[in-house]
């Protein structure tokens, strides 16, 4: 039985926050993979993080997967990490893990501080702007209101708001709510330093609670039934070779970390190209002259806003709906990287994306990660990859709207030990 479950919407989501507890030394594995066999990971993995791939699922289909990831597993604890910018079938999901679970009640507690992600009297903010008034709101999963209230009302729950001042002093009315109740409440918290979340996990832990959360409250809550290993909080080992990265997100936070890395580092992929199933054999060869030299490469197909708009009209005039088009670039640059990879090992690999990434795993023949409890910054974890044609490469994985604008730089230096 593995002590924690972490069942996430996408990869990097899965990543970042199995990685709360892999930094305190507690054995952990991500199955990256949707489809892979459960029992490719071993049952001694302490914390087992599981990626369900359903944010961009119609609402029924991703509650069913949940809930099936959910009854599944064999765990003393069940997180649901959810979006720090309430993407997704945020509610929806919530609402079929906690049946599936059935706890007493969902401690739910998105925010994120280190990065930017707070919420107050159950609002939402990013960077200390509404979530919906944000690029995330005008995603086609994204969160219609900024009160996490507002999303929870197609959900037939008792919804409390819990303040982050009334946490700091006992359990801020958790067990009132418990008791107020037939079924099993949804109880929002505060949080709007890393300290709060640390007051919402305590608050919990007398409870039998379903967490949901971001990667911030991962890493404070109690890991039952297990005690953290020793763990060396080196680097993981490069190999020969040079670093390799494919960026699939169009988020602007990715973009404007891509004008850091060096031009000549950046291989462009025509996006409209990929819409219409054309191989991007050019850029294949361009990243492997590059590897093969010991430079760096990183391989995408968004390198500004005027190329991403350029994919986008691509597909419209094609008629293809945007999950289409979405599918059509993720898996062409998935082809890409690994026709770079049949040819070449490089020293660690970068992922940026949940949709790209768990596409070139897939294409890989990998379906699991184990975390070294490294990270390049916050909310960017190192693993290697246990399976598949790339078993023992260093991996690291970053959400579109994680990271300073050096953080592709950063990443890229981990596996070369040097700068772009």
């Amino acid at each position: 039985m593995h002590s924690v479950i972490v069942v996430a919407d996408d990869l990097t989501g899965a990543m970042d926050t199995s990685q709360g507890f892999a930094a305190r030394g507690y054995e952990t594995a991500v199955v990256a993979d949707p489809e892979a066999e459960m029992d490719a990971v071993e049952e001694e993995t302490t914390v087992l993080g599981v990626n369900t791939d359903t944010r961009y699922d119609d609402e029924d289909d991703a509650a069913n997967t949940v809930s099936d990831a959910v009854g599944a597993a064999s765990a003393r604890t069940v997180y649901k990490k959810v979006d720090s910018t309430l993407r997704g079938n945020f509610a929806a999901e919530v609402d079929a893990a906690l049946d599936a679970a059935g706890s007493e009640l969902a401690l739910v507690a998105p925010a994120f501080p280190s990065i930017g992600r707070t919420t107050e009297d159950g609002v939402h903010y990013v960077d200390g702007t509404p979530v919906a008034e944000t690029e995330y709101g005008d995603d086609e999963k994204g969160p219609a209101s900024s009160s996490i209230r507002d999303l929870f009302a197609s959900v037939d729950r008792p919804v409390e708001i819990v303040s982050h001042a009334a946490l700091g002093s006992g359990d801020g009315g958790i067990a009132a709510a418990v008791e107020r109740y037939d079924r099993a409440p949804v109880v929002v918290c505060d949080a709007v330093e890393d300290e709060h979340l640390a007051n919402i996990a305590a608050a919990a832990d007398d409870f039998d609670a379903l967490y949901v959360g971001s990667g911030g409250l991962a890493e404070h809550v109690r890991v039952r039934g297990a005690d953290p290993g020793a763990r060396s909080r080196s680097p993981p080992p490069c190999s020969t070779g040079a670093a390799f990265g494919v960026v699939g997100s169009v988020s602007a936070t990715t973009l404007a970390q891509l004008e850091h890395v060096p031009e000549e580092a950046v291989v462009p992929v025509d996006g409209p190209a990929l819409v219409a199933g054309e191989e991007p054999d050019a850029a294949v060869e361009r990243a492997l002259r590059r590897l093969r030299e010991g430079r760096p490469a990183v391989l995408t197909a968004a390198t500004d806003d005027e190329a991403v708009e350029r994919t986008h009209a691509a597909g419209r005039e094609a008629g293809l709906p945007s999950a289409a088009v979405r599918d059509r670039v993720a898996n062409g640059l998935a082809s890409a990287a690994t026709a770079v990879l049949d040819e070449e090992v490089p020293s660690g690999l970068l992922l940026t994306g949940g949709d790209i990434a768990v596409a070139v795993i897939r294409g890989l023949d990998a379906t699991t990660v184990r975390l070294t409890g490294e990270e390049v910054e916050a909310g960017i974890p190192v693993g290697t990859f246990v399976d598949g044609r790339t078993a023992g490469v260093p991996l690291v994985t970053k959400a579109g709207g994680f990271g300073s604008e050096e953080a592709i730089v950063n990443c890229l230096a981990v596996f070369s030990g040097d700068d772009a």
